[in-house]
This record gives C-alpha cells, sequence and structure tokens, in this order.
C-alpha cells in the first residue's frame, strides 16, 4: 500500500529538487480536466485530487520553503501528449472532483498561459496528457522551472522518495559518455533466436542529464527521474547515418521498424499491429521520426513499472519516435499534419513490458583512438 507524501516530506522534495532561492515567490501545481465525467477515468481523477492535496499541504508550509503562493491551476486537456497548452488557464480553489473543462468558461480567476508562465516561479504538472514538451520550450523563455509528472499515480510515491543526488552523478556519467560518442548501435534478440541490430547516428548532438534536479531557471522535466537521454541526428544538414532495424512488442506482436535516415521508412512484419504502425508511419511522416535514446537508471532501487511512461522509462533502456524539439531535435508541432496529431510516444525495453525482446548490448563508438565502448549487456549497465 502506497502512503500519501506528508507536509514535511513535500516541503523537502520541493527543496531537494528546485532548490528555491529569494527570487522564488509562487509555486504552481497545474492538472489538465477532462472535459466531461464521460471522459474521466478513475486514475486521473484520483491525480487531480493528489495533486490538490499537494497544493493545500505545501501552502501550510510556504513559508518554510521561502515562498509567498501556492497556486492550484486547472486547465482543459489537450487530449494529446506534448501538444501545446491551451491559450487559457484558471486559478482555482473548491472541490476539484466537480470540476470538468466544460464548466471552465463559468470559473472568474481566468490567465492567460503567458500570465501563468511569468506569475509562477516553480511549475509541478501531474497531468493526464504528459505537458513536458511546452513546459520545456516555455520555461526557456520566461524562465521559471518545472517538475512534469505526466500520468502520475500513487504507486509512483517511492520514487519521489530516493537519493537524487546519486541518480544525478549516474545519469551524468552517462550523458558525459553520449557528449563523446559519434554513434550507438544496438543488438536485440527477439525469442532468443532472431537477431536484429540498428546504429543511430550521434554526430552534432549532445545529450541531456535528467535526475530529478532543476535548481536552475529555464529547465524543465520529469519527476520522477533518473535518465541521460539524447537525439540521434535527424539529417537536417546531410544524410543521417542512424540505420537497422528495431523492434518493439505490442502485446504478443512484435513489430519490427526498418530505419533509414533516422525514420522507420518500413515495417518488415505483418499483423494487426504491424498493420496499424504501417498506416502510421505512411500518414503521418513526423510519427516515424527517432526522437530519442533514453537511458534510465532506477531499475537499481528495485523499482518495477507501474504502467506508466512516467517511471517505467526511467527503469531501462528506451527509443522514441515523433516529436523532438523540446529535446534539443528538429522535428515540433509544425512537421505534424495538425497539433492533435503530435506525438512523442517511448517504446521502453525491460523484460516487463516487452518480454520477446532482449537487449544483448549497447555499444558507443568514438570518433578518436578509443574506438568503442560497451555500456550495456542483457539490459544491464557496465559503467557503474
Amino acid at each position: 500500500m502506497h502512503t500519501n507524501l506528508s507536509q514535511t516530506e513535500l516541503a523537502q522534495l520541493v527543496k531537494s529538487v528546485f532548490s528555491p532561492t529569494e527570487k522564488d515567490k509562487s509555486l504552481a501545481i497545474m492538472v489538465d480536466l477532462p472535459a466531461s465525467p464521460q471522459e474521466d477515468s478513475d486514475l486521473w481523477a484520483k491525480r487531480r485530487k493528489l495533486a490538490y492535496d499537494w497544493a493545500q499541504k505545501l501552502d501550510n508550509v510556504k513559508n518554510s520553503i521561502g515562498l509567498n503562493r501556492v497556486n492550484f491551476v486547472v486547465y482543459s486537456n489537450v487530449g494529446n501528449n506534448n501538444a501545446d497548452l491551451p491559450d487559457n488557464f484558471y486559478n482555482f480553489s473548491g472541490k476539484i472532483s466537480d470540476l470538468y473543462a466544460d464548466s471552465l468558461h463559468l470559473l472568474k480567476n481566468k490567465i492567460t498561459i503567458e500570465e501563468f508562465f511569468l506569475q509562477n516561479q516553480i511549475i509541478i504538472a501531474p497531468t493526464e496528457f504528459s505537458a513536458t514538451a511546452p513546459l520545456k520550450l516555455n520555461a526557456k523563455k520566461y524562465g521559471f522551472r518545472a517538475a512534469t509528472m505526466p500520468g502520475f499515480s500513487e504507486s509512483m510515491i517511492p520514487a519521489l522518495k530516493l537519493d537524487y543526488q546519486e541518480i544525478n552523478g549516474m545519469v551524468n556519467k552517462i550523458k558525459t559518455l553520449l557528449d563523446k560518442g559519434t554513434g550507438l548501435e544496438i543488438s536485440f534478440t527477439v525469442d532468443s533466436k532472431d537477431t536484429y541490430k540498428v546504429f543511430f547516428d550521434l554526430r552534432f548532438r549532445t545529450a541531456h542529464a535528467s535526475g530529478g534536479r532543476f535548481p536552475e531557471p529555464g529547465h524543465a522535466g520529469n519527476l520522477p527521474s533518473g535518465e541521460a537521454y539524447i537525439v540521434p541526428y535527424e539529417g537536417e544538414n546531410e544524410p543521417s547515418k542512424s540505420s537497422g532495424i528495431v523492434p518493439v512488442q505490442f502485446d504478443d506482436e512484435v513489430v519490427l521498424y526498418k530505419i533509414e535516415n533516422n525514420k522507420a521508412v518500413e515495417i518488415l512484419s505483418s499483423g494487426k499491429y504491424s498493420d496499424e504502425e504501417k498506416m502510421k508511419i505512411s500518414s503521418e511522416p513526423a510519427y516515424s521520426n527517432i526522437a530519442e535514446l533514453g537511458f534510465g537508471v532506477l531499475k537499481k532501487y528495485g523499482l518495477k513499472p507501474v504502467n506508466s511512461i512516467l517511471l517505467d522509462e526511467k527503469l531501462g533502456l528506451h527509443i522514441a519516435f515523433g516529436r523532438s524539439d523540446h529535446f534539443g531535435g528538429m522535428i515540433g508541432v509544425k512537421d505534424f499534419s495538425s497539433p492533435d496529431k503530435v506525438v512523442h510516444i517511448d517504446r521502453i525495453y525491460t523484460p516487463e513490458i516487452q518480454n520477446r525482446i532482449n537487449v544483448d548490448y549497447v555499444t558507443l563508438f568514438y570518433k578518436d583512438d578509443r574506438g568503442k565502448k560497451l555500456i550495456m549487456k542483457n539490459s544491464d549497465y557496465l559503467i557503474f
């Protein structure tokens, strides 16, 4: 059974994650709302109540954190992960369980999204649909910092109590290795017999470390956290060298993506999901972009998947398709057919999630005489 965080634990979490300074006067917890009770879900409703409880508890101890205000802010959900946020937000106090997006027009405390970003120096976003991409981009513009928690559930509360100083050290070590690399090869085995390899071009790119700490203005990222990630070179100036075959398991079916120039150009497998993925990469080319190579480290702490990308991707290797501009890449909203088609979707390689696929090894290649370095074998790191 997972218990909620106490006022003291919440205050400590804010101090640990954000290291508030005298310039930080206002913290906001923002949540997205279902349009109506029919669109709602039990998990979504529980998350909103949890977030409202956090806002009330943090308001009680705001002085101990050095804050003047704690705001609880709501907005109409955007329907897709990492799509642009709506133009208007609402400061709210009341009975959160009775609030839905179709009644937002009745609220008086409407603010523009720009006002929201200017008024709050610290933002925590336990949302249904991920706001990571727009918050990353706007953090740089407006100077706030944010912890994004899409899909957060009570089962993840233990991950908020980890040693993020140690986690920071681990992910920064991976970042340093990726920064020096020019390419990375992954070898997969499906059903202990069929081997597939893919090479990712890391030229012209730097990696990012997401260790669950955002002490500097202008930064946003996931919480719980514990990963280093990099956008492969997407071929904006010359062809990308990313090529090979990426297997991804959907239920019991393994879909095989043929990669060329850092894009999925063909589906080599057959079946229900293969047909669906073939349709997606042909009808929405930006979906086929390899947007991220991620390396999570939380497996070390005994955490298991909870059926949420927010935590599950932090457990090991993951490969994402779709939007990449919020991570330093080139593919953004403009590259999709419409804003509601924007996706950044992670495929996570752990035995619990993709039991037919094994990550045999991950090898990093260098330009200089060091040649190459084996960083993972059988899904375990060799560098710690």
